[in-house]
């Protein structure tokens, strides 16, 4: 069975925002299918090694798996109350905020006995959770206070419900969604005459 979404390109954004393109890992697809980029601990460390995030061998748990999922949910809600400009659930921010403190921001002061002293960023086998969780809540409030932020929109293809960052007329997150807007728009003119 032919992968589904394998010709579905990154969203406009997603490439430049990885909270954006982190959101868009949980796809809604026509005939009421679904893929989750995240769905296994396997997927998980291969998305975070792909986007820097994990080395190869992180080994990732489902339970690491179910709390990058969490903050996942989150940062789409409050991609989704930007886009529709509501106010964000209490229960989202506080998630973001609760990963953007669980590691310093900063390079810390470190000392080697033999070069004297020098900054570095750790990030031990143990926190490396925590540094993805941080990184992508960064990227989420970044964007989110971003000029960009004003061109944040939903897909305009239903089922997708991926977000993008529009640039011009264009409403939709990837050209199979566009097409399928444009048939739809095309069979309901020719039905209706």
């Amino acid at each position: 069975m032919p992968d589904p979404i394998a010709p579905l390109p990154p969203a406009p954004g997603a490439d430049t925002w990885l909270a954006l393109d982190f959101a868009n890992t949980a796809i809604a697809l026509p005939g009421g299918q679904y893929v989750d980029l995240l769905g296994s601990p396997a997927s998980v460390n291969g998305w975070l090694t792909a986007h820097g995030l994990a080395p190869d061998d992180a080994d990732v748990q489902e339970m690491c798996a179910s709390q990058l999922r969490a903050l996942r949910e989150h940062v789409r809600s409050l991609l989704a109350a930007r886009v529709v400009g509501a106010p964000a659930l209490p229960a989202a921010l506080d998630a973001v905020n609760d990963a953007l403190t669980r590691v310093p921001t900063t390079p810390l002061l470190r000392w080697d006995d033999k070069t004297g002293p020098y900054r570095a960023t750790a990030c031990p086998t143990n926190e490396i959770l925590d540094h993805a969780l941080a990184t992508i809540a960064a990227s989420a409030a970044d964007l989110l206070t971003s000029p960009e932020a004003e061109a944040l929109t939903a897909c305009d293809s239903a089922p997708c419900n991926r977000y993008l960052i529009r640039h011009g007329r264009r409403q939709w997150c990837s050209t199979r969604c566009g097409d399928r807007v444009r048939a739809a728009r095309a069979y309901a003119r020719r039905t209706a005459g």
